[in-house]
Order: structure tokens, then sequence, then C-alpha cells
């Protein structure tokens, strides 16, 4: 199975020690044994929030923010292929041209592009650069909900949804903004819906999950 990963920063950036991004490479390099063809995103986490926070507090514009961001995603991506050790191309990777080219012995780990474009898009148009089968969007929440968990405590995990579902729901419980992109980014599920691919929301805090997201047993949202 080809597959395009976008990892939340949240997650490689909950403990900031070696620990979390050894975690995560243990089960890519698990994928990648099994023969799975696989492709990494990397967001920026609270890191990414707190530079975006600082340019905002001095006047800088929005491109500059998500500029920041973006260089934060780099610095998650760098310290997640240190971890993969040989396993990993060892370029951070920006373009679908460069993943559609490099990809194939190893795993291919990726950050943000230019401002205005999140790490959820960004490995949405990886996933079509490789034909991938799957999208697996891994982050600290269980799946996606009718409402925001972290606001409602009554708020339902959905199963399964449709693309337009999704952003029906994206657009009444997210900002997108930079650093803030929430459940995930309207262009990524917009073009994710075009190409056909299925959008997998797991709980990436139990890394387990994402190999279970590639077996089909997952506890989290499949949108198709």
């Amino acid at each position: 199975m080809k597959v395009s990963i976008s990892l939340g920063g949240s997650l490689l950036t909950r403990s900031m020690d070696a620990t979390s991004y050894r975690r995560y490479a243990e089960v890519l390099k698990r994928l990648h044994t099994a023969g799975h063809t696989v492709v990494v995103t990397c967001g920026g986490g609270r890191p990414a929030r707190q530079y975006i926070s600082i340019a905002k507090e001095l006047d800088a514009p929005r491109e500059l923010q998500d500029s920041l961001g973006i260089l934060t995603t780099h610095v998650n991506a760098l310290l997640l292929i240190a971890a993969l050790g040989d396993a990993a191309d060892p370029r951070v990777h920006r373009r679908a041209d460069e993943v559609k080219r490099h990809i194939g012995e190893r795993i291919i780990v990726g950050g943000g592009h230019k401002p205005g474009s999140s790490t959820d898009y960004r490995a949405t148009i990886f996933a079509e650069a490789i034909d991938a089968d799957l999208i697996i969007n891994a982050t600290d929440v269980p799946g996606v909900y009718d409402s925001n968990p972290k606001t409602n405590p009554d708020a339902k995990k959905l199963d399964t949804l449709t693309y337009g579902e999704l952003e029906r729901i994206i657009k009444t419980t997210t900002r997108q903004v930079p650093g803030e992109y929430g459940l995930f980014d309207l262009k990524a599920v917009r073009l994710a819906g075009r190409l056909g691919i299925p959008v997998v929301f797991v709980d990436g805090s139990d890394p387990e999950e994402i190999i279970r997201a590639v077996a089909g047993n997952h506890q989290g949202t499949t949108v198709r």
C-alpha cells in the first residue's frame, strides 16, 4: 500500500525530547519493512504556535508568521529523519516532483512548503504525487467529532464521513489561520475528494494506531 501520513507536530513535540521521535520512527520503519510505500509530512506543533504568537506581538505580516511555522516543520522533519536513520531519505522534501522522483527504497519525510499552505495540504499533494491508496491524519484527537471535543464534552465521534460532510464540520468548528488549521485544512479535504483518496483520522498519541489505520482496524474516523 502507498500511504501519505500527516503527522501532527503536537505528537512529535509533546515531550520535547528524543523519545517521541523514536516512537514514531519505529512505527514508520515497521510499515516500510512490511513493504508499504511511506511518505510522512511533519507538522510544527506547539513550538510553531509559540513562534507565530511572538510574531503576532511584533506585528509581523501573515506571510512571515507562516514562514516561521514552515521552518518549525522542517526542524521536526530533520529530527524524525535522524530517528529513522538509514530507513529515510536524508532530505526534507517540500515539492511533489521531488517526492515522486525519490520515492522507492526509503521513507520520504517532508515539511511545509510555502506560506498559506498547511502540512495537511502538503501531505495530500504528496499523496497525489505517489498515487497513494490512503492518507492518514495522525493528531492528538481520536477522530472526527460533530463538534470540538476539546470544548464540548458532549461531542460525538463519527466513524465514517463523506468529504462533503467533513468540509461542513471544518467550516463550523475550526479556524484556517497559520498554526491553527485545526481538524484539517479545507484545501486538503477538497483535493482528497477530487482524487478519491480515503482519509483516516486517528489518535496518534498511540503510534500503533498508524499501523492499525493501514490495516483497516483503527479506532478513528474514515472519510471517503
